[in-house]
């Protein structure tokens, strides 16, 4: 019996065509998100503004993903998930296109802000689409189409932003956004029905929202601060994240009383789904912590350009790129558990190293390194999320999306916080009579 099944459970033609549309969008807001972070400095030179305002181009557009990612099951729910999506994805490409005309700092970042409310909305919405269409029983293989861009966009998005940067305007960074968001709508117009992701949402869950989505954002605005602020120690730091908390558990109580609460905090009843849901935020730090660490040590400490260094970078996303197919089916033939635990555990392997490195470190040695790296995260993340999906009944898929996503941004920015305040650290410790500068 075991053996016919992965041949029942193959992908057809209807998943395939939803995955290409999905995929598209999700590419698109990923690289978005890293794409901007190389340009930074440029923004603040061709602006005129310090680069403490210019950080707010990159926290708004994070801030502005984490609160709109808890409403996006319910608007599912609601409005089905093809309009949220096309909403979602016209929004996006029409704020691409203000940032790119933008004409001050502070324009720009009420314009990356607007950005933020599609772009958050891109990925949860196209993985409860997957879902929807290929049932749990191919989650696996599903979970590994829509990991390549989750993964590989962190890596390509500073190559890409280099590029940019380095031969054409910054405006460029935003105006590439455009033909891809109308290359998306125009396939789901066409390849998507309407009805998918329909369902009784409900009345929209205002206090739920009033709670969780404020929480949300005060978690991840102080967590992004610790870098700029030198570490968890600054009120601007542990004031949001304390009082972000407090709100997250004001929704957790209030979500247990009603009955259709905005995330179904019910769903981590099961064990497969807590597990997943842990996972999921624990690869979420190591991924976006790495980003910061592993570009700054090619550039600081091995004199790479940014362009460079997001080069160097990109044997990872080839490691994962390898491993998600293969973990993909494997999911889908023996279950999820086996396959996050071995990629847990190479991924742990091939990490530890990196802290030994030098300056005169081999680049071939790193490779090597950052290739197994990728094919642990690759082979742990996308499974992890394929036996939370396994464990769900169809209707409970969008917000359980929304949850899976939440954790995910939230673990993101804890590794990047976490990794920040260590770098700093060790600079401090470097430099002579703790001077700074």
């Amino acid at each position: 019996m075991a053996p016919v099944q992965p041949q029942d459970t193959g992908l057809d033609r209807e998943v395939y065509v939803v995955a290409a549309v999905v995929v598209v969008g999700v590419v698109m807001s990923i690289l978005d998100t890293t794409i901007v972070n190389v340009a930074l400095e440029t923004l603040s030179r061709e602006l005129s503004a310090p680069l403490d305002t210019i950080q707010w181009v990159a926290t708004g557009y994070l801030l502005a993903l984490a609160t709109v990612i808890p409403l996006t099951g319910w608007a599912s729910e609601r409005f089905g998930s093809k309009r949220i999506w096309m909403i979602s994805v016209a929004l996006f490409g029409v704020a691409s296109a203000l940032c790119g005309l933008a004409w001050s700092a502070e324009s720009l970042i009420v314009f990356r802000l607007l950005q933020g409310f599609g772009g958050g909305m891109i990925m949860p919405v196209g993985m409860a689409l997957l879902m929807q269409v290929a049932g749990p029983d191919r989650a696996g293989r599903v979970m590994a189409v829509i990991g390549v861009p989750m993964l590989l966009g962190p890596i390509f998005g500073p190559v890409i932003g280099g590029l940019i940067v380095d031969n054409a305007s910054w405006r460029w960074i935003f105006y590439v956004n455009i033909p891809v968001a109308v290359l998306a709508l125009g396939m789901a117009a066409r390849l998507l029905r309407a009805d998918q992701g329909r369902a009784d949402a409900g009345r929209l869950d205002w206090r739920g929202l009033l709670l969780l989505s404020p929480g949300i954002a005060g978690v991840v605005f102080g967590l992004s601060q610790t870098e700029s602020q030198g570490g968890f120690g600054h009120p601007l730091v542990y004031g949001p994240v304390i009082a972000g908390l407090a709100l997250v558990a004001a929704f957790v109580v209030h979500a247990r009383r009603v009955p259709r609460p905005l995330i179904d905090v019910g769903l981590f009843r099961h064990s497969a789904f807590s597990a997943a849901a842990l996972t999921t935020f624990l690869l979420g730090g190591a991924l976006f912590g790495a980003m910061i660490i592993l570009p700054l040590y090619f550039q600081i400490d091995r004199g790479e350009t940014a362009l460079t260094a997001g080069l160097l970078m990109a044997p990872q996303g080839v490691g994962a790129a390898i491993a998600m197919p293969v973990a993909g089916r494997l999911t889908d033939r023996i279950g999820g558990g086996p396959i996050v635990v071995a990629g847990l555990i190479i991924t742990t392997l091939a990490t530890l190293p990196l802290a030994f490195v030098s300056a005169s470190t081999s680049y071939g040695l790193l490779a090597a390194l950052l290739v197994v790296r990728g094919i642990g995260m690759g082979g742990a993340m996308m499974p992890a999320m394929a036996a939370a999906y396994a464990v769900l009944k169809g209707p409970e898929v969008p917000r359980a999306t929304s949850a899976l996503n939440v954790i995910q941004r939230v673990g993101g920015s804890l590794g990047t916080a976490l990794l920040a305040v260590a770098l700093q650290h060790e600079i401090a410790s470097a430099l002579p009579n703790g001077a700074s500068g």
